[in-house]
C-alpha cells in the first residue's frame, strides 16, 4: 500500500496521471473538491457541516477537511491513496502528517509535476472537456476526431473552463507559488519529494512517476 501526494501548478496533469494510477494499482484518488461535493450530498454530520459552509459561501476549514480524509482513510481497506489538491499550504502539510501518524500510516512518495509557466500556458489555454464523460482535449496536441464530438461516448457537449483564459491562469499559478511551492522544500527536507516532467508526453510522465513508486 502506497500514499502518495501530486503537487504542481492548475494544468500539470495531476488529474490526468491520478485516474491512471487509480485504473493501474486500485490507488484511491482522493480529490478535495470532489470530497466536499459527496459530503455536502452524503446526509452524514460531516456532510451537514459542509453544506452550512458551502451554502454560506464561505471557505471550508482546514478541519474540515482532514475529517473527511481521516474518514476516508479509516475506512479503506487496504488500497493506497492518491492526494490530489491537497495538502495545499504548509499547515494542512502538518495535519496531513499528524494524522497519517495517528492512522498508523505514512507518506511513501511527493512527486512534483515540474512545468514551464509559458508552456503551460499554451497546453491549458487550448483545453477543453466533455461534459458527458469527463475526457480531455485539446485544441492542438488532442483535438477531437471529429469536430464538436466527443471520440470516446459522441457526446457534443464540449466545454471550456471559464477560467481556462490566459489572465485567469496566470493569476492561479500567482497562488500556487505563494502558498503551495513551499511545499515543495518542506517534502524535500523530509526525503520525501520526487521530480518529473510534467510537459512530457503523459506516457513518459506515467512511466516517470512508476520508476519513482517502485523504486524499493
Amino acid at each position: 500500500m502506497l500514499n502518495i501526494i501530486l503537487l504542481g501548478p492548475p494544468g500539470a496533469g495531476k488529474g490526468t496521471q491520478a485516474k491512471r494510477l487509480v485504473e493501474e494499482r486500485g490507488m484511491i484518488q482522493l480529490s478535495t473538491g470532489d470530497m466536499l461535493r459527496e459530503a455536502k450530498s452524503s446526509g452524514s454530520e460531516m456532510g451537514r457541516r459542509v453544506a452550512e459552509v458551502m451554502d454560506r459561501g464561505a471557505l471550508v476549514t482546514d478541519e474540515i477537511v482532514i475529517g473527511l480524509i481521516e474518514e476516508r482513510l479509516a475506512g479503506s481497506d487496504g488500497a493506497g491513496f492518491i492526494f490530489d489538491g491537497f495538502p495545499r499550504t504548509l499547515p494542512q502539510a502538518d495535519a496531513l502528517g499528524q494524522l497519517l501518524d495517528r492512522l498508523g500510516q505514512k507518506l511513501d512518495a511527493v512527486v512534483e509535476m515540474q512545468v514551464d509557466d509559458a508552456a503551460l500556458v499554451a497546453r491549458i489555454t487550448g483545453r477543453f472537456t466533455c461534459g458527458s464523460c469527463g475526457e480531455v482535449y485539446h485544441d492542438v496536441t488532442k483535438p477531437t476526431k471529429v469536430r464538436g464530438v466527443c471520440d470516446v461516448c459522441g457526446s457534443t457537449d464540449l466545454k471550456r473552463r471559464a477560467d481556462d483564459n490566459e489572465d485567469a491562469l496566470k493569476q492561479r499559478l500567482m497562488e500556487y507559488y505563494k502558498k503551495t511551492s513551499p511545499l515543495i522544500g518542506y517534502y524535500y527536507a523530509k526525503g520525501k519529494l520526487a521530480t518529473v516532467d510534467g510537459l512530457a508526453e503523459m506516457d513518459e510522465v506515467s512511466v516517470a512517476i512508476r520508476k519513482v513508486l517502485d523504486k524499493p
